[in-house]
């Protein structure tokens, strides 16, 4: 043993990572449930709002396993409503690097330089007997060095130097989904994980909000479907027309009212603008919880791939996702009930967030679309 290691650290660190044949020592199980009990650790999971959503499983499991430790998550500002409040959770740190980059870009140097310092002082306020890095780049990288943390657990990967200050590292098998890529950690730490359990903070307040929002538009629950048409990335996305063109045939031939979400109301305002009949416009009104129960409430989503698809398919919505450069079998719809809609090209998926064609998404029709919808709400009729 390290001299300057006690027993107590000892006990500590065997709590951490064993795995489920590595079973305690008779006269080891009180120093190590004491030792579970003691835990402090980090999740580093900084953004985006569909990445937040894939981690979730992992939180559920990791409080399971260490049903008393100490579990901080660092997440930036986009993304952190998703986890604000969570009941998995102890202490959410919210790194606010993009603002930082911006205001210090602006010439607020010295403002900015306060910011991070208080930041980094709030991230060392315990000591972290485990941090796990699920991002796997170099902005995850720096907050796992800055924690001090003991065991530093990621990916075995050198993508934008993320591996560098890692002590801990497991296979990354890109062939899983994200969701069970991420739960890897888990079953790495001798969880025996079960069904992915997506638990979002929704509280009767966010409830409350989302049933004022749908009774001010005239709505019930499970009267609409919901829409987003929005993406990060300009290859993900579906022409404005063809949103139209379907939301039109879903009041005329389905009669349910088509609810357009979004992050500032602008997309969903110029389909509203190509539309014959009534829509109606959701975007920017709603926090990512208060969205969720949009969602939640609603028949169906149709959604291109972007973070609100992973937010309904979290809740459960059937989702009807459309895909054009991105691998739905990594990142579509995860679970059950879920209708991905892709054209069948030899370049997709390609990953590319510029293309000069972007046939993969313009060969998907509304058509198309409406048929696998049609598809759900009889399948949603016969079980009644």
């Amino acid at each position: 043993m390290n001299p300057k290691t006690n027993a107590a650290d000892t006990s500590r660190a065997a709590a951490i990572g064993r795995h489920q044949d590595q079973a305690p020592s008779p006269q080891k199980k009180d120093s190590s449930r004491q030792a579970k009990e003691n835990l402090n650790i980090l999740i580093v999971k900084l953004s985006a709002i569909g990445d937040v959503v894939h981690t979730l499983p992992s939180l559920a499991e990791l409080r399971r396993l260490y049903p008393e430790a100490h579990i901080t998550w660092v997440v930036e500002e986009a993304a952190a409503d998703l986890i604000l409040g969570h009941p998995r959770l102890d202490k959410v740190l919210v790194s606010r690097r993009k603002s930082w980059i911006k205001d210090f870009s602006s010439g607020k140097f010295a403002a900015t330089l306060r910011d991070v310092r208080a930041f980094i002082r709030r991230l060392r306020c315990r000591r972290y007997d485990l941090v796990i890095d699920f991002h796997g780049l170099l902005k995850s990288a720096v907050v796992v060095f800055l924690s001090g943390g003991k065991r530093k657990l990621g990916y075995d990967s050198w993508q934008e130097m993320s591996g560098l200050f890692l002590n801990e590292k497991i296979p990354e098998d890109m062939n899983k989904h994200a969701v069970d890529r991420y739960l890897d950690f888990l079953r790495y730490l001798g969880a025996d994980v079960g069904k992915a359990e997506f638990v979002l903070p929704l509280t009767d307040g966010t409830r409350e909000q989302a049933r004022r929002l749908l009774e001010q538009n005239e709505l019930t629950e499970k009267s609409y479907i919901a829409v987003n048409s929005v993406a990060y990335w300009e290859t993900k996305l579906w022409d404005n027309g063809k949103f139209a063109q379907l939301a039109d045939a879903i009041r005329d031939r389905l009669k349910l009212d088509v609810v357009f979400t979004g992050n500032d109301g602008r997309d969903a305002a110029d389909i509203l603008s190509r539309m014959k009949g009534k829509g109606i416009n959701l975007g920017g009104k709603t926090s990512l919880p208060v969205l969720a129960e949009i969602y939640k409430s609603a028949r169906a989503v149709i959604t291109t791939d972007s973070g609100p698809m992973h937010l309904a398919a979290a809740v459960g919505t059937p989702v009807i996702a459309l895909f054009g450069p991105t691998d739905p079998a990594r990142t579509g719809p995860y679970g059950e009930g879920h209708t991905v809609i892709r054209a069948d090209l030899a370049c997709s998926p390609c990953l590319l967030k510029k293309c000069p064609t972007k046939e993969c998404m313009t060969a998907i029709t509304p058509e198309q679309v409406f048929a696998a919808l049609e598809r759900i709400i009889r399948q949603q009729s016969n079980e009644r």
